[in-house]
């Protein structure tokens, strides 16, 4: 069975949501049903299939960022919230 699409915001909508020096806050809810990120009150919701172990929920979350916007994961940089469900990423400016 095939998986559903992932749900994506459009990249400014993100772009939107980071303050002055290209910083995203993000909320990440970890072994979700199904991946995509919610823009809700202001704030960025990340929900990922990935399970909280090993940095692999971490990982995910930088790849669908990553995806919404456009770049390659390289690209995003974490900042803040390795083993935290609040996350700080630094993102590219827009191309």
């Amino acid at each position: 069975m095939a998986r559903p699409r992932t749900d994506l915001p459009p990249a400014t909508a993100l772009r939107a949501l980071a303050d002055g020096e290209g910083r995203l806050a993000v909320r990440v809810t970890p072994g979700a049903k199904v991946e995509g990120i919610e823009i809700a009150d202001g704030r960025v919701l990340v929900k990922v299939r990935a399970k909280p172990e090993d940095g692999k929920a971490t990982a995910a979350v930088i790849a669908l960022v990553a995806e919404a916007l456009g770049v390659a994961p390289s690209k995003v940089d974490m900042l803040r919230g390795l083993t935290s469900r609040e996350k700080l990423f630094r993102i590219p400016p827009e191309a």
